[in-house]
């Protein structure tokens, strides 16, 4: 990593710097702390969902298979808060930008998170590599029911209408590759890459922490916005900026 970034003044500089370029192929990566200021928590960071004391084991495949009512234990209080969070500075800010590139130019977004705020707050190019918690579907790969919306904070698994099977959330768990058609539009993304812009995220969860690889394979310009800096340091990222996404993505992204 070349720069790292910390004042309010160097963004404004890269910021003219960024206008002043005709990108034609724009990706973002986005993880939990974009959302922190909607009220959600990350998951690795200080205070995150996978880093709490009392949590003895992480939502797995196999956890899934031996009790789904511990992954819904899980997910389902999450899915309150999901529910009732609203979208940001950060998440407007991304929006607001996807629009103003105009025709002629690709804008992917991808992302991490699970709670659809990037959507709500009129992002139209989003690939929720993770999938969505205010989703339910069918544990059994072969049942009829298709993925429906579900805003109930379950606790407990409920059973499929359709084959008697427990559902689960329409998410991506541990162990679990990502769907397919994600993983396909991320590749297709990326190969064609000319700026690629990772915000709150902690580039530890694979694949999506090799993306910034293949978008520089590809000969994109690479910037990571985080709150603190990331560790190690990762040597295919050109400018690191150091600040709460809904401060700095206004202020990065906004027009002059």
């Amino acid at each position: 990593m070349s720069v790292s970034l910390t004042s309010d003044a160097e963004v404004v500089a890269l910021r003219a710097q960024l206008q002043a370029a005709s990108w034609r192929h724009v990706v973002v990566l986005t993880g939990a702390g974009i959302s922190v200021a909607s009220g959600l928590p990350t998951y690795r960071g200080p205070g995150g969902l996978w880093t709490r004391p009392d949590l003895e084991e992480l939502p797995t495949a196999d956890m899934l298979a031996r009790d789904a009512s511990r992954v819904w234990s899980l997910f389902g209080p999450l899915r309150e808060q999901v529910r009732t969070a609203m979208p940001n500075a950060a998440h407007l800010a991304l929006a607001r930008w996807e629009e103003r590139l105009g025709a002629g130019r690709s804008f992917t977004l991808l992302t991490q998170n699970v709670d659809g705020l990037h959507t709500r707050a009129g992002s139209r190019d989003v690939v929720e590599l993770h999938g969505s918690l205010r989703h339910t579907r069918c544990s059994n790969t072969r049942c009829s029911l298709a993925p429906f919306e579900d805003s109930v904070a379950h606790t407990q698994a409920p059973a499929c209408p359709a084959c008697g099977q427990p559902l689960r959330p329409d998410l991506t768990l541990f162990e679990e590759p990502l769907p397919l058609d994600a993983e396909w539009k991320a590749k297709h993304a990326l190969r064609e890459c000319d700026l690629f812009l990772a915000v709150g995220t902690s580039g530890t969860v694979s694949p999506a922490s090799n993306f910034v690889r293949g978008a520089k394979y590809a000969g994109a310009r690479t910037l990571l916005v985080n709150l603190t800096p990331m560790q190690p340091r990762h040597p295919d990222f050109d400018v690191e900026i150091l600040g709460r996404a809904e401060h700095i993505l206004p202020l990065l992204l906004g027009e002059a």
